[in-house]
């Protein structure tokens, strides 16, 4: 596993204390390098034997996969490259899951990885949570730490 996945593997099973009982459950994570740290490292074999165990980790939402894999979900799932951390990203997108009647609950994450810096920054969402759920809300809980 990539370190990309690493960190978005375990920091779900932090969250989720290893267990995610919905298995309908989607799954909407962005970040703002893609999987460049693994693209770089594959792109270095490539001088001589491409890895194919790297060539696999060359998408971001392959983490995604190893989550749903974990927990056996069966879920919508997408992987957002955005240039900053982006609230009304998430929110939108969870809300139009939301209103489509697709899922009932959400696990987002800000999982980002470059030259060996990373930002994780996990969170969930249910319909029939207590807390709001807004822009501001996810603005303030990431950036304090962010600024």
């Amino acid at each position: 596993m990539d370190n990309l996945s690493k960190l978005g593997y375990l920091g779900v099973e932090l969250l989720t204390h290893g267990d995610i009982q919905d298995k309908e459950t989607a799954l909407v994570f962005a970040n703002s390098s893609s999987s460049l740290e693994t693209d770089t490292a594959y792109a270095e074999t490539m001088n001589e034997f491409p890895s194919p165990s790297l060539f696999v980790y060359t998408l971001p939402n392959i983490m995604l996969g190893e989550i749903s894999i974990r927990h056996q979900l069966r879920s919508e799932n997408v992987f957002f490259i955005s240039e900053d951390f982006d609230p009304g990203l998430f929110v939108d997108y969870s809300k139009a899951l939301f209103q489509q009647k697709k899922v009932v609950n959400v696990l987002c994450g800000w999982v980002d990885l470059h030259n060996n810096e990373y930002d994780v920054f996990l969170w969930q969402i249910a319909l029939s949570g207590g807390k709001k759920f807004n822009e501001e809300e996810l603005k303030k809980l990431y950036l304090p730490t962010h600024e």
